[in-house]
């Protein structure tokens, strides 16, 4: 299996247009954060001939069809349906294809619109395990599915809710200082013991808010970043898995037990010595599950790890730097780029008042389609910044 990256690197992370409720379609979205993408980079549209999406609004539209809304003549496409774990799987994706020679600049896109009630009808035919086997019991959406691996997660490791609180409170704190965060007022943990209840244990301020927006960046050759004067950061090392524990009644781990070993070993380098972290973040359960099976802690530990450490981008722990979904809204499958795009932030020092001294190191990893028990694509990818 190759393992080496050689001089692919990620460059012009994006956050663009974040909105609680959009009219516009998924392909407006993604044709601003090309925009921005273009803009940040000095290209042209004609320079890009590679572009990997992923978007939950897109259909019915295929994403053959972004070639052609977007004016791109492509020689690779690809589509990334993962949820939470689609932009490390497109970070994967995209690299083989620079290094294949299949394109020399890949633009990677999560973009999502968000109409009035448009979650509702996303939500109750997400899969068949929804529409089947959730939907009928009249609770629709990951809410119910976060809620029952969250109670197992809590029941099997000890975990409380202010241990959860503690994640919640510092992503707020992070978000006050991102400009395209949409929840930026801070909260204490007494507000957050105190938020109203939505499906036990889970309350209002676990879950993250529906919007509309789009995150990106794009992939080439060190030689064509520096040729561009472009601020980079090298891919030192990535992994993803699918529904790594099959037999597991409940998961309550992602692949990242498997693979943190590998991608550790890839990248030349541990987890005490990475600089700036960032987590899917759903719900908080599956943030202490990354955490632990990521090798930052032990397995059932996260929530000593939190009580001993400060996780706002000025702490002793760097994590989720941005707010994270938590403090910017769910952007669809944005949502599943916004730790990857942040991360890329950080490590080339491009995070302005938010900025994490001397990072230089850094870890994303995404958690992506909820059924019933278990989220199925799991995966990690480490960051250098030059």
């Amino acid at each position: 299996m190759a393992t080496d990256f050689g001089d692919v690197v990620l460059a012009v992370p994006t956050s663009v247009d974040y909105a609680r409720y959009s009219t516009e379609a998924a392909d407006w979205y993604f044709a601003r954060c090309l925009k921005a993408l273009l803009e940040g980079s000095g290209l042209r549209a004609a320079d890009i001939d590679g572009l990997i999406a992923s978007s939950f609004s897109l259909p019915p539209n295929p994403v053959a069809s972004l070639s052609y809304s977007l004016g791109l003549g492509l020689t690779w496409l690809d589509a990334v349906p993962f949820g939470g774990a689609s932009a490390v799987m497109a970070v994967r994706r995209a690299a083989r294809a620079v290094q294949a020679g299949d394109a020399h600049i890949v633009a990677c896109i999560g973009a999502d619109t968000n109409a009035r009630n448009s979650f509702k009808d996303l939500v109750s035919a997400f899969a068949v395990a929804s529409s089947d086997a959730v939907y009928p019991y009249g609770a629709a959406g990951p809410t119910m599915p976060f809620a029952h691996v969250t109670q197992q997660y809590m029941d099997a490791t000890g975990t409380r809710r202010e241990d959860f609180g503690r994640l919640c409170v510092s992503q707020r704190y992070n978000a006050q200082h991102c400009e395209h965060a949409l929840l930026r007022t801070p909260t204490t943990l007494e507000e957050y013991l105190q938020a109203p209840p939505v499906a036990g244990p889970l309350h209002k301020l676990d879950l993250v808010m529906p919007c509309a927006g789009a995150e990106g960046f794009l992939v080439m050759r060190e030689a064509r970043a520096r040729e561009l004067g472009l601020r980079f950061a090298r891919l030192r090392a990535v992994v993803e898995r699918h529904n790594a524990y099959p037999d597991e009644t409940v998961m309550l781990r992602g692949g990242w037990a498997q693979d943190a070993a590998r991608l550790y070993d890839m990248a030349g380098t541990s987890p005490g010595h990475i600089d700036v972290v960032a987590t899917y973040d759903d719900c908080p359960a599956v943030m202490f599950m990354q955490l632990e099976g990521l090798g930052f802690c032990g397995q059932g530990e996260a929530r000593h790890f939190v009580q001993e450490h400060d996780l706002r981008f000025d702490g002793d722990f760097p994590h989720n730097t941005s707010g994270g979904q938590l403090g910017c809204g769910q952007a669809g499958c944005a949502g599943g780029f916004i730790g990857v795009v942040e991360v890329l932030r950080q490590v080339t020092h491009q995070a302005g008042v938010r900025q994490v001294v001397d990072a230089q190191l850094g870890l994303a990893s995404g958690y992506g389609m909820i059924v019933f028990d278990r989220c199925l694509g799991s995966g990690a990818v480490i960051l250098e910044g030059v």
